[in-house]
């Protein structure tokens, strides 16, 4: 004989000694058990008996089940018709009190998980907690709340489904019509600070959260699913006019399967790092958030926006997307690329240094103790370029170089105010910021960090991406081998070192001259190298006499080329990757004109 017994009752359900009934027998008194002194609902026997024994098997057990129910109160989640729930299960409290109370105004009866129910039931708003939905407890330690068919059924029932219906009614399941759940703060735990275990990084791996949302989203047509706390306001002004906009529902849905997604690149992407931890996972999602609408992309037919780099990786880690405005109109594509350019180029360096870009290519750097007068080289390298470019600094701007910024006059005819479209430094002076806004009202004024060493350069092409390390090297991590009879001095060899700082950020094919840590001309983006050298000993002028020249790729000629050119032109000393099957004609050349020749076995291409 078994007997179920519960608070209220005791039945008798058979008398056999047959296996099967006694493990029936065991299974109904572990379930009575388990809801003894709970508040859930009406649970037959029949229920009971029927998820462990076949149809086929003891009718007479069966019968005798449907005749008998454990004495409960009613089921909390199963509501009469036209009851309308509200689940809410908020790591990120913001707002809730709104929420809540909006909800409760409009007479939905709100489910709430652990701390997100105390924080309600502070703000004065009724609260039935998820235990007394799904008559069972929080248990794992928290990993398991609400994982439970009384929760999932009643967000995925669709209500236009008849037998989805009756079986929410046979399970005294209700539904749910608004979902507002945020997640563990994963994204915030592994990318603090300090050093987080792995094991703590594990346990901040929301589970329940994602899957809630996910239901929600799925079945967005009945259920209302809200990840964002600034939507509060236009849920309860949607349901304040029991609209029935399948669009408000669809772009709910789909905000909550990407947030859901940008969850998973975050916990993906660490997870990465703690294994094989190589740059190149076999499969890479980037999570990318919309900064701000652009007035058009590089043309003014061509539609275009910002996006900011949300990888665990990009934390902190510098850039243009992280700047600050300070004042100006609004950022263009174009801006950005030439602030990222400019802000780049003018990092690399450790001296105080000004950089002026122009289309994405340096057009003027110069170092010096007193900026001033780096400020005043680098325009004067190419002020017909310079103007309308992009000017920036590493050092802060203060006060005297403000003035000097807004004040000097292009040296082609020593009275026109050089204009720019943005200034970009790591910092400004109080008096500093506000003398640059003053001198013009759509000069874009930006604050940037430096972008740290080691990161994963992007590029897209069609219908794919390219994944590459970005070009760190500086002139301490190579050697500038001399192949030539002539050494270079030491201030040659500094001219080099500078002039290759420069050509790394000048477009291929890139030459570049400079003296006394000043640019004094470059070549960019030429077909073929000749016509850069060229071009850069047109900027340089008589100064090229005694200069450093540097090349980003090898010379594939030298005789009545551009080695021999540079040559005769007056250059003191020439750096080149080498690497060509006639660097020996190079060599040759050098030795012939009494040239400086350094070999970097580094190649420097930007396309």
């Amino acid at each position: 004989m078994f007997v179920a017994t519960t608070a209220a009752s005791t039945t008798v359900i058979a008398n056999s000694t047959h296996p099967l009934h006694s493990r029936t027998s065991y299974a109904i008194h572990h379930l009575c058990s388990s809801h003894r002194s709970s508040s859930c609902s009406q649970l037959k026997l029949s229920s009971i008996v029927s998820s462990y024994i076949p149809s086929s098997s003891l009718p007479s057990l069966k019968a005798m089940a449907e005749a008998e129910t454990l004495s409960t109160p009613p089921k909390v989640g199963a509501q009469s018709a036209g009851n309308k729930q509200a689940l809410i299960s908020l790591s990120d409290k913001k707002d809730l009190a709104f929420l809540g109370n909006g909800l409760q105004v409009l007479g939905y009866t709100i489910v709430s998980t652990g701390g997100t129910a105390s924080a309600l039931e502070n703000a004065g708003v009724a609260v039935t907690k998820v235990e007394q939905v799904t008559c069972f407890p929080e248990m794992l330690d928290g990993r398991v709340k609400t994982l439970h068919p009384s929760i999932h059924g009643g967000i995925l029932a669709r209500r236009d489904q008849e037998h989805h219906m009756e079986a929410l009614t046979n399970h005294g399941i209700g539904t749910f019509d608004v979902v507002v759940v945020n997640l563990y703060p994963f994204y915030d735990k592994v990318s603090s600070d300090g050093v987080i275990e792995f094991e703590d990084g594990i346990e901040n791996i929301d589970i329940g959260g994602p899957a809630m949302i996910r239901a929600a989203a799925k079945n967005h047509k009945d259920v209302l699913v809200v990840v964002d706390s600034q939507d509060y306001p236009a849920l309860i002004e949607f349901l304040k006019g029991n609209q029935e906009d399948q669009q408000f529902r669809r772009k709910l849905a789909w905000k909550a399967f990407q947030h859901v997604a940008s969850y998973d690149s975050a916990v993906s992407e660490w997870l990465w790092k703690q294994t094989v931890g190589d740059k190149f996972p076999p499969s890479l999602t980037v999570p990318l958030s919309l900064k701000s609408s652009l007035r058009y992309g590089e043309n003014p037919h061509q539609k275009a926006a910002f996006y900011v780099d949300k990888s665990l990786s990009e934390v902190n880690a510098g850039g243009i997307a992280t700047s600050i405005q300070h004042h100006g109109k609004e950022m263009s594509y174009n801006n950005y690329l030439d602030a990222d350019a400019a802000w780049n180029c003018v990092s690399e360096f450790k001296n105080p240094t000004c950089v002026i870009v122009k289309h994405t290519n340096p057009c003027g750097v110069a170092s010096r103790n007193d900026i001033l007068e780096a400020y005043r080289l680098a325009v004067r390298a190419d002020p017909v370029s310079a103007f309308g470019g992009i000017v920036a600094f590493n050092i802060e701007i203060d006060e005297a170089l403000a003035k000097e910024i807004r004040e000097f006059r292009s040296p082609t005819d020593g009275e026109t105010r050089m204009f720019y479209e943005i200034v970009i430094a790591p910092k400004y002076s109080k008096k500093g910021l506000e003398i640059l806004r003053g001198k013009s009202k759509t000069l874009r004024i930006l604050e940037a960090s430096k972008n740290e060493k080691g990161k994963l350069s992007l590029r897209q092409v069609g219908s794919g991406w390219l994944a590459q390390d970005s070009d760190d090297l500086t002139p301490e991590d190579i050697q500038f081998n001399v192949v030539s009879e002539k050494s270079p001095l030491e201030g040659e060899l500094h001219d080099a070192e500078f002039a290759w700082l420069c050509v790394k950020h000048v477009k291929s094919n890139a030459i570049v001259i400079a003296k006394n840590n000043c640019m004094l001309g470059m070549g960019s983006g030429q077909p073929n190298r000749l016509e850069s050298l060229r071009i850069a000993l047109k900027k340089a002028g008589d100064e090229v006499k005694g200069a450093a020249l540097v090349s980003d790729a090898f010379f594939p000629f030298a005789w009545k080329d551009a080695v021999e050119e540079a040559c005769e032109s007056g250059i003191g000393v020439i750096a080149e990757p080498g690497g060509s099957i006639r660097d020996g004609d190079a060599i040759d050349c050098c030795n012939k004109y009494g040239v400086s020749l350094l070999f970097t076995n580094v190649r420097h291409f930007r396309h």
